[in-house]
């Protein structure tokens, strides 16, 4: 009777409360005042010439940037904003426009919703609101923002051999004759049947009845996904060019979508990110068979995002997830000093509960919750009830990385992939050759996030349940522990994508994001996009340190990061690393003349980007040497040297700058790759102790403090710990001259 009832109130509410379309939101008219744009390059030359006493300053200027930003035309965003999980409601790409010029004081941004999720009608309105941005940005030669048109490219396998991980695209342009007509995601159309199937009654109207005061949101919700859903799939095997606007257009592997993109013929960079990130990444998953010529478009994608609000995906460790047999079959690796498997912890926590069992039973019981935990993938923790988030204590993760991905994938970082060689035509072998960015992969609409550490819960991914009455009705009432381990099989589980990967410890890893920069001939979108094209980038993890990397003595004159070059001699390298400014507490005067107070809370939560005339200190200059394989099954933990060489910085506000040569590289007679990482000295960031380990003498984690996501942790404490930020150049890629 009680269910009758409940129906019958649903049924009548849905008839009058309707759900409405998510809008894109109003661009402000405002604009940033040319003296502040200005200010922003004399800032800058005023650094070099205290900096660069001994040789000329460089001539380009450096701006920053955010190229991987999300607003609840993503469906994962829009879920994230919904009152259940504490969620702030609707952040749409107006939004993100007035927060980079306005919050985040940035110079250039691009949005990138997943296409799995956008309808030709949000497609319409993002291409319109980036234009509507860029309208305001005034003289096009010498803008105050520069906005980027885009989407998410959201492939995802259920196994290493078939999955390739996440990309960004972007496009030089905005006008209508050279952008796509539609987004062309990684979902196939048989997942878009599965996925996109309307949700029984029943579902749609349990949230608004559960949370009746924020009905409305979830209405809207109902619509956002109803309106998806209305979208067919594209027929195969036709030219992009000549397929419908309003259809759902797909492709499975980057060599479909590079040849979709090549047919469209548009100026594109496709710029592959998290590649790190085990949320989604199945243990085993390696970059290898991205080094095809048919996996890889050399001309397009050309960027590797190192660095984001997701985590760090720089470093190579040697250790693995899952080992393989002599047979092939996936065997559960031991501990090492440094990291600690969680395949092997699952069987620790079988073995703790075997109490009087048999010793023999007890290890069969051991090896088996080892081995299910492998089958399941990323779903592993779920093949073991009862279990909590301080039982894994701090397996998967990187103990000695800088801020790192969570449930690192090493074969996946950008030292990896460097180091990488393909032997397929041994007269010709095939490498990556990537410049480096980073950026926010902010999911509420504020490209450029990492300008001040604070609003955990705003400025990072973070999310959880509001209380838990909410906790169990998303994911469950806790189980009692299991004595053993059942499988788990993600092929077959109808359960919801968000509750199969473990969203519950990886709310401790969410930082508030990086920054791309560029070294450019202007302000415009030609002097960017030209800067990005010829790699003459680099990416900091959010604060806005000026980094230049030279190779002194190429073979017409010095060369920038992201260059290639043949030598005959010794490289001759010079860096020079200036801290990022401090911050003034609030906005500044722009800000709050721009945008209402209202809005400006709402948007930036009270601080803005607010530099004040003091730097912080430049702690050490590393020096980064990839020597990439040159011949087959070459040990890659050999060849990455991190770092080569160090050198600390005398505390200077000045900044730091330090020479030095490679003796080594004609000698060794093999190709070599340069990077610098220029290191500030520690200051509190959000979330950077990641699960703030107790550790033994050993190094060992023994007891977890984790930051939730949920209600757990207050929304008000930022998990603040003390953090090295930091700058990464593009390498500069050289061959021996003979």
């Amino acid at each position: 009777m009680k269910r009758a009832v409940t129906m019958l109130v649903g049924m009548l509410c849905w008839a009058g409360c309707q759900g409405q379309h998510e809008g894109p939101g109003e661009v402000s008219p405002a604009r940033v005042p040319p003296a502040v744009v200005a200010a922003r390059k004399e800032t800058q030359t005023h650094a070099l010439k205290h900096l660069a006493r001994q040789a000329p300053p460089p001539t380009k200027q450096i701006l920053f940037g955010d190229l991987h930003v999300h607003t609840t035309f993503s469906a994962d965003a829009f879920l994230r904003s919904l009152p259940m999980l504490q969620g702030e409601g609707a952040h749409p790409p107006a939004d993100a426009c007035d927060f980079a010029r306005f919050c985040s004081g940035l110079d250039f941004w691009s949005i990138n919703d997943h296409a799995e999720g956008i309808t030709p009608q949000h497609w319409e309105e993002t291409k319109d609101s980036i234009r509507q941005c860029n309208a305001v940005a005034g003289d096009p030669l010498n803008p105050d923002l520069v906005s980027l048109l885009g989407w998410e490219w959201t492939q995802v396998g259920l196994s290493p051999s078939d999955h390739y991980g996440h990309k960004n695209v972007i496009f030089k342009d905005t006008d209508a004759a050279h952008v796509p007509a539609r987004p062309i995601s990684a979902m196939s159309p048989q997942l878009v049947g599965s996925l996109m199937r309307p949700a029984p009654l029943w579902q749609r109207l349990r949230l608004p009845i559960l949370d009746w005061s924020n009905r409305q949101r979830y209405y809207d919700f109902g619509t956002f996904q109803s309106e998806r859903n209305e979208v067919k799939p594209c027929p195969q095997g036709v030219d992009s060019k000549d397929l419908p606007a309003d259809c759902h257009e797909s492709a499975q592997t980057p060599q479909e979508l590079y040849e979709k993109l090549s047919q469209l013929g548009f100026d594109t960079i496709v710029i592959p990110h998290g590649t790190t990130w085990g949320f989604y990444t199945p243990p085993g998953s390696t970059w290898d068979k991205q080094l095809t010529a048919a996996q890889h478009d050399p001309s397009k994608q050309t960027l590797l995002e190192v660095y984001s609000g997701h985590g760090n995906s720089e470093e190579y460790r040697d250790w693995q997830a899952v080992a393989y047999d002599s047979d092939g079959n996936q065997v559960c690796p031991a501990p090492s000093h440094n990291y600690l498997p969680c395949c092997w912890q699952a069987g620790e926590l079988v073995r703790a509960r075997c109490g009087t069992v048999p010793a023999e039973e007890c290890e069969r019981r051991v090896a088996q919750a080892r081995q299910n935990y492998l089958a399941a993938g990323i779903a592993g923790h779920l093949t073991l009830a009862g279990e909590t988030l301080a039982d894994w204590k701090d397996c998967g993760q990187c103990r000695d990385c800088f801020n790192p991905a969570f449930n690192y994938r090493p074969a996946n970082s950008a030292q990896y992939i460097l180091a990488l060689t393909n032997f397929d035509d041994p007269a010709q072998p095939r490498r990556f050759r990537f410049g480096f960015i980073a950026s926010s992969d902010n999911h509420s609409a504020r490209p450029g996030t990492g300008y001040k550490e604070y609003g955990r819960r705003y400025m990072t991914e973070a999310t959880g349940a509001r209380d838990e009455v909410w906790r169990d009705r998303l994911v469950g009432a806790p189980l009692p522990p299991a004595a053993e381990s059942s499988p788990f099989d993600v092929r077959t589980t109808t359960m919801p994508a968000f509750l199969v990967a473990e969203t519950e410890r990886q709310a401790s890893f969410f930082m508030t994001g990086g920054l791309v920069a560029v070294h450019a001939d202007g302000r415009d979108r030609e002097a960017v996009w030209s800067a990005l094209k010829r790699k003459e980038v680099y990416g900091t993890s959010g604060d806005r340190i000026l980094l230049w990397f030279d190779l002194l003595n190429g073979p017409s004159g010095p060369l920038p990061m992201g260059s290639e070059t043949s030598l005959s001699e010794a490289p001759r390298f010079r860096v020079r690393a200036v801290g990022a400014l401090k911050q003034l507490p609030g906005c500044p005067e722009y800000s709050t003349n721009a945008l209402s107070a209202e809005r400006l809370q709402r948007l930036c939560r009270g601080e803005c980007y607010h530099p004040s005339d003091e730097r912080k200190l430049i702690s050490r200059i590393d020096i980064i040497r990839v020597r990439p394989q040159r011949q087959p099954g070459e040990p890659l933990a050999t060849l990455i040297e991190d770092p080569w060489r160090s050198f600390p910085c005398t505390p200077d506000p000045a900044g730091c700058e330090v020479e030095l040569d490679d003796p080594d590289f004609t000698t060794d007679g093999r190709e070599a790759i340069y990077y610098a990482r220029a290191v500030e000295v520690a200051t509190p960031a959000v979330n950077a102790g990641g699960l703030r380990c107790q550790r033994d003498a050993e190094g060992n984690c023994t007891e977890v403090r984790p930051c939730y996501g949920d209600y757990r942790t207050p929304f008000t404490d930022d998990c603040l710990w003390p953090n090295e930020e930091r700058a990464w150049s593009s390498p500069i890629y050289l061959d021996v001259r003979s």
